[in-house]
């Protein structure tokens, strides 16, 4: 794939969104790997503009560098001199600790345009986008929320739950009649629908809470943004969205 295949791919598909072609490496590697990737994609960021002609889809810069400080600060310099609409940071999540993904979400976020959003790719977990949100960020995407739902994974506003696990195997008409009087997000509705049903049954019941509950969180933070509290809000809940295991007990 080239750059203008990349973005006449966008344009057929009428992408509200399109991304430049971009060179992602392990957030780890050596800086003069991540110095040659970090050029590639600037050359390629170059290309993607010139193939986007006049379409009115938006286009989107991607700000590479690995964990390295001068690379990230150099590429987003960059970026800052072309026309993107919008910057993506790109190359985290790949390899480094959460301490270092938190450091340079910090850092790149504080190097991008004000009037312009900000998108972390590839993120991901609800504490890893409360941390994200914190340091500026505005857009993500990511796997993980459909993909651990179909493995019986459930993110709930207390951290990470497992579903699977032999403890919430109580009765299953227990569970049917707290599934049938639950709306989503009910984690006894949850559990019901993980140890009633074969994985290929369950796994499409299961990602629509795990959405609701994706959805409630952004709704929330936007709001305590508007109200001028995300800092009080930030505080409140990134020890319980950082919580990997959750205890529950078979009543509300």
């Amino acid at each position: 794939m080239s750059p203008e295949s990349s973005i006449e791919t966008q344009k057929i598909i009428g992408s509200d969104i399109m991304m430049v072609l971009d060179q992602c490496i392990p957030s780890t590697a050596p800086h003069d790997q991540a110095a040659a990737a970090m050029e590639l994609t600037h050359r390629w960021a170059r290309r993607s503009l010139a193939a986007r002609g006049d379409s009115p889809q938006a286009l989107f810069g991607i700000v590479q560098g690995a964990c390295h400080r001068d690379l990230r600060e150099k590429s987003a310099a960059f970026l800052r001199g072309l026309p993107f609409d919008g910057m993506a940071i790109g190359g985290l999540a790949v390899g480094e600790t959460h301490a270092e993904r938190y450091e340079f979400t910090g850092l790149v976020a504080g190097l991008l345009p004000e009037n312009l959003p900000r998108y972390l790719m590839g993120v991901g977990t609800p504490i890893d986008i409360l941390e994200a949100v914190h340091r500026g960020v505005d857009m993500f995407d990511c796997i993980i929320p459909g993909q651990l739902a179909q493995r019986g994974v459930a993110f709930t506003k207390r951290g990470r739950m497992m579903l699977r696990r032999a403890t919430h195997k109580f009765s299953e008409v227990r569970w049917k009649r707290s599934a049938i009087a639950s709306r989503a997000g009910n984690t006894h509705a949850l559990i019901f629908i993980t140890w009633s049903r074969p994985m290929k049954c369950w796994a499409a019941p299961a990602r629509h809470p795990q959405f609701a509950f994706y959805h409630r969180l952004m709704r929330e933070m936007r709001a305590s943004i508007l109200r001028d509290d995300f800092a009080a809000y930030y505080e409140r809940h990134r020890f319980e969205l950082g919580a990997t295991t959750r205890k529950m007990s078979c009543t509300r």
